[in-house]
């Protein structure tokens, strides 16, 4: 790797880079990358483009195409456990699945019978249970969604029972709830608050949560803040390691919070994802572009169904 791209602020972070990796740029044209999603059975990445209300495509050694044309303005993307594609779309204001013949199955868009604000990112627990952030950024103006005005009244984190469908609040004291990610034991759920991004002095960091076999949440407290910008996705690797986004790039902090080191890119950085066969390779949704890098550590592996 060249110098300029990564700083390194503990000695363990040596061992999680790829010395002899280079950033690549993928593509670029984008207005504003986000929610990259790895489809390993067939070997592509796809990604959101939200302003451009689309979503893209890059296979390897084939190159970029469009994915979903009047995508909704999606935003997340994650995969389930039947590796069916999960979405957030902020023009539906709701979170879809799409089945394996390419229909569209609408999860949610509603709480308390009041419509959703506009889901903004997603994972799915090896239970079958999709948990979802929900802050208002679609609905602030026509650029990412449509503007209109908040029915549920807060910006919350929720679960979607795997059994019945229904959708209960885990987490409310967020001002701008984000990224999200689990430990790879599933026993620690953690959740970027972008506040600041729109706030005086809002919130720029990540929460972790212990989460109990019932799927409730306990013991919050402050994992990280992230300068500069404010904290978006994240992605944890085999060891435990939280990879965040960042305005500089991407950080990555140690189970225990240490600032391991960064990998600095051109523009700010809104998500990642661990792809590639090996789920070695870093793929970055940075502002316009989409860019990767290989590096040496392995994303977590998805946990067996429980």
């Amino acid at each position: 790797m060249n110098p300029n791209e990564y700083e390194i602020h503990d000695a363990r972070f040596r061992a999680l880079l790829q010395p002899n990796a280079f950033m690549e740029k993928l593509a670029g044209g984008c207005r504003w990358s986000e929610g990259p999603v790895w489809f390993p059975a067939a070997n592509f990445l796809a990604w959101s483009d939200i302003p451009n209300n689309r979503m893209m495509r890059w296979v390897p050694d084939v190159g970029v195409g469009v994915f979903r044309a009047n995508a909704n303005f999606s935003n997340g993307n994650t995969l389930d456990r039947e590796c069916r594609l999960v979405t957030c779309e902020h023009g539906t204001r709701r979170v879809t699945r799409t089945e394996h013949d390419g229909s569209i199955t609408a999860i949610t868009d509603r709480f308390e019978g009041h419509r959703l604000n506009s889901p903004n990112d997603v994972v799915v627990h090896s239970d079958g249970s999709i948990w979802f952030t929900d802050p208002d950024y679609g609905i602030l103006s026509d650029y990412e969604g449509y503007r209109a005005p908040s029915e549920v009244g807060r910006c919350n984190v929720y679960r979607v029972s795997p059994a019945d469908g229904k959708v209960e609040c885990v987490a409310d004291d967020f001002a701008k709830p984000n990224g999200l990610a689990f430990s790879p034991d599933e026993t620690q759920l953690y959740v970027a608050d972008s506040g600041a991004s729109h706030i005086d002095n809002g919130p720029r960091h990540i929460r972790v949560f212990d989460v109990d076999s019932s799927g409730k949440l306990r013991n919050s407290r402050v994992f990280k803040d992230v300068l500069p910008g404010v904290p978006d996705g994240m992605r944890l690797d085999e060891h435990g390691n939280v990879w965040t986004s960042a305005a500089d790039g991407i950080h990555c902090y140690a189970p225990d919070g240490t600032l391991l080191g960064k990998i600095l890119v051109p523009e700010t950085v809104a998500n990642l994802v661990f792809g590639g066969p090996n789920r070695n390779r870093l793929f970055i949704a940075a502002s316009t572009s989409l860019y990767s890098l290989y590096v040496g550590v392995r994303g977590a592996a998805r946990p067996s169904t429980k």
